[in-house]
């Protein structure tokens, strides 16, 4: 996709809940066109948006947001409640 994209795809309302390990590099998908979700598989490309890295302290269980609409990316926060 060679195209500017003005809002991110919302892929569902409900996080993607992932075990993450600590130390470990991820990329969240920012954009919503990864086919990888939540995480980025450089669908981005073109789009103007980013991943988002993030580099657990612990190992834990995380929500990842789905809906792309969070104000503390790549965390859910409860946006998808408003859509």
């Amino acid at each position: 996709m060679d195209e500017i994209m003005k809002e991110a795809v919302c892929v569902r309302k409900e996080p993607y809940e992932e075990e993450v390990e600590a130390g470990k590099l991820y990329y969240w998908c920012s954009c919503g066109l990864s086919e990888k979700q939540p995480f980025c598989d450089g669908a981005h490309s073109g789009t103007g948006f980013h991943s988002v890295h993030f580099v657990p302290e612990t190992s834990e269980t995380v929500a990842f947001c789905a809906c792309k609409q969070t104000k503390s990316p790549p965390f859910c926060d409860g946006s998808h409640g408003k859509l």
